[in-house]
């Protein structure tokens, strides 16, 4: 059933303005704001809007760069410099080759003789660590039989060639005693030094097996042949804590 006549328009629920509202007799309004209220809800939403963007302005304010993020190739060319202009002529790329080949031979001397002093940049895993570096000067603090081994096998090597049989039994039996020596020396070697790093570094975490045979593949080298370069003599034996 419809509403009935307000004035000279009749109002429909469906058809009449949501700003007007559905008015029924008596002045009755229903579901629906005037036009003053809603004008006034807006205007507040509005200014409460405008207020929390000039705190959120105010606070979060993230000022900008003022331009581009530059790429990733030009960054990586200007840290390492401009690229030099490319060689005019033969002469000068064999020249420019030669000064590239004599600096990367100094930088290789360079990590080489620093190796050989033991800083620890640059050496092998295997000789680097605290550790390591106090089994290499138990070991050069010592002399040891088994550094004979690669001169006598270089004898016994020189033998073969010749044609005395003589001498060629008696090398080889002298080889075969150094071998038998080499084993047992290696295993008191590699007792005594794990029991000297046990009491200096109880906490160390290389097994015994490792620092043994670490200890036998230096002795059995030459003196003036190890790396890194022995540090002391045995001569120092009493400076070795």
């Amino acid at each position: 059933m419809w509403p009935p006549d307000v004035g000279s328009a009749r109002w429909c629920p469906v058809c009449c303005s949501p700003d007007r509202g559905v008015e029924y007799p008596g002045g009755v309004r229903f579901l629906r704001r005037s036009s003053a209220e809603q004008t006034a809800t807006t205007e507040s939403d509005a200014e409460t809007g405008q207020a929390a963007a000039e705190h959120a302005a105010n606070h979060n304010h993230t000022p900008k760069k003022g331009k581009p993020t530059p790429k990733r190739r030009d960054a990586e060319g200007k840290r390492r410099g401009p690229v030099p202009p490319p060689p005019k002529n033969q002469r000068e790329a064999i020249k420019r080759s030669r000064g590239n080949k004599d600096e990367r031979r100094q930088a290789a001397r360079e990590r080489r003789e620093r190796m050989m002093q033991g800083d620890d940049r640059y050496l092998m895993p295997r000789d680097k660590g605290p550790v390591r570096a106090y089994v290499r000067d138990l070991v050069d603090t010592r002399r040891h039989l088994m550094g004979l081994f690669m001169p006598l096998v270089l004898i016994v090597f020189a033998t073969t060639l010749a044609q005395n049989l003589v001498v060629q039994q008696y090398a080889t039996l002298a080889c075969m005693a150094l071998l038998v020596m080499m084993v047992v020396e290696g295993t008191l070697l590699g007792r005594y030094v794990n029991k000297r790093v046990r009491a200096k570094y109880p906490d160390h975490k290389d097994r015994p097996l490792s620092l043994g045979w670490y200890a036998f593949t230096r002795a059995m080298q030459i003196r003036k042949l190890r790396v890194p370069r022995p540090r002391y003599t045995p001569k120092d034996i009493a400076k070795i804590g």
